[in-house]
């Protein structure tokens, strides 16, 4: 079978294939690139197996392409790496791995192109293409991945409990892969992984992560955590989400299981956003209804506070799984915690003082909250689904009016800590903060107008009220 070779890339393959041949280094494109543009999936990177030198061959390939590269070395890792039209081509010589049970980290000697391919993590991933005259294009496929890339199966080339022992990161991959790519993981290899799932805790968190992120950023991410928890990795790298796995009956009545329903609502949000860290919102926006589930017989099953309760485990969760600890959380705890706001909107009669309160405390979140509780709306009947929708819209428009009356969007109230204590000469205190509460909370319910001149007169007044004199002058103020 010929592997089917793009213009664009042609004229990359025979400069690599001429340079490879006058150095005298068989060589092979390899791994998730032959994958990727047999399945018509556009790649972005390259890699080049040679029966030689792969740094040397990296080197001498830039001087021939104009204008010249500049090419990064990984002495340690035997690599060597280049970006040409936009394709980052990585270099390596054809190697043969060996591990100890505590480490990932192999033992890497020179090997032959039969050893590099044995050492791939799945037979998907294992295919090669030559790039030598004598059977340039020729696919090299030692262990069925053609037939595997057609029957859509995840399935390692060795035996696959020692694929996943050797590098436990592989079983993280087979679960990415799977989602991103719509595959089955073949039964002895999923099998593998609930076996081996303990040897996860010898990898990095951080590499965890990279690989987690890369499944919630697919278009259907419950397929991957679904495998995950039914192979037991989810409850060892993140045993807060396995833990709303479950559905607790009491007195006839039971709760839905937490899980399933933010898998549905992660896969709503999918189908309109790609933000990630609105995704994440997604995963954690219930994260805390195990701390907070508590059965009340009138009542049933209530999880009262779980949005705070989440919001403040959010910081925690984002350093053990070594998220950022930047904006990007903060972002993240903002949703979770508001993410009950503007559904609660759609069970009352929705005042301008509620409206206004949202407007402030989300700001500029606003539109990404909004559609993070649309994706929350996942009951089974279909007439509640409705009427939820239809109050959601109801909710949105409001929203609008008011923001386009009273511009409260990232408001910030105009008098100030600062002002305070000039007008009263008073130090920080809690005769300050009190005041300040009461002039936002005045200027949010519609008590008095936003702007200075009534919120420094409203301000007079509350200082009065707690025996309080201003020490200017009347007329001196603002």
């Amino acid at each position: 079978m010929i592997f089917s070779i793009q213009p664009h890339e042609r004229e990359i393959f025979r400069l690599i294939s001429q340079t490879a041949a006058e150095l005298g280094y068989p060589a092979y494109v390899v791994g998730g690139y032959v994958r990727d543009r047999l399945l018509a999936r556009p790649s972005k990177d390259m890699d080049i197996v040679c029966v030689g030198n792969g740094i040397h061959l990296a080197q001498e390939l830039a001087t021939r392409l104009h204008p010249m590269p500049r090419v990064a070395v990984y002495q340690r890792f035997g690599t060597a790496m280049l970006r040409w039209n936009d394709i980052e081509i990585e270099f390596v010589g054809a190697r043969r791995e060996s591990y100890r049970h505590d480490s990932r980290k192999p033992t890497v000697v020179d090997g032959t192109l039969e050893d590099d391919q044995n050492r791939r993590d799945f037979t998907i991933n294992a295919l090669a293409v030559s790039l030598n005259a004598q059977d340039f294009g020729t696919i090299i496929d030692p262990f069925n991945g053609l037939q595997h890339l057609k029957e859509k199966i995840i399935k390692t080339p060795l035996e696959p409990g020692r694929t996943f022992s050797d590098d436990p990161l592989r079983m993280m991959r087979a679960i990415r892969f799977a989602t991103q790519l719509d595959f089955a993981i073949a039964p002895e290899t999923l099998q593998a992984i609930a076996e081996y799932r303990d040897r996860i805790r010898i990898v990095s968190m951080e590499r965890v992560t990279i690989e987690l992120n890369k499944i919630i950023e697919s278009r259907q991410p419950s397929t991957g955590f679904k495998l995950l928890f039914n192979t037991g990795l989810l409850q060892l790298i993140f045993p807060e989400m396995a833990a709303l796995h479950g559905v607790e009956k009491r007195q006839g009545k039971a709760h839905k299981d937490n899980f399933y329903h933010t898998l549905q609502v992660l896969d709503n949000l999918c189908r309109t956003t790609s933000n990630l860290w609105l995704r994440w919102s997604a995963i954690l926006h219930d994260i805390a209804k195990p701390a907070t589930k508590r059965f009340e017989p009138e009542h049933g099953w209530t999880f009262h506070g779980h949005e705070v309760l989440g919001a403040a485990m959010v910081p925690r969760i984002f350093a053990r799984l070594k998220l950022p600890l930047d904006h990007k959380m903060k972002y993240v705890q903002k949703l979770v915690l508001l993410h009950l706001r503007p559904i609660s909107l759609t069970k009352e009669n929705i005042t301008d003082s509620a409206i206004r309160r949202l407007l402030v405390d989300a700001g500029d979140d606003l539109e990404d909250l909004m559609l993070l509780c649309q994706a929350d709306i996942t009951s089974k009947n279909p007439q509640k689904v409705q009427r939820y929708l239809e109050n959601y819209e109801m909710v949105k428009e409001r929203l609008a009016e008011v923001e386009a009356k009273d511009h409260l969007r990232n408001w910030q109230p105009p008098i100030t800590g600062e002002i305070i204590m000039e007008a009263f000469g008073l130090q920080p205190s809690r005769e300050v903060g009190i005041i300040k509460t009461a002039v936002r909370e005045a200027i949010l319910d519609g008590k008095v107008e936003n702007n200075l001149e009534a919120a420094y007169a409203y301000m007079l007044e509350q200082g009065k009220a707690l025996g309080l004199a201003p020490v200017n002058e009347p007329g001196n103020n603002p």
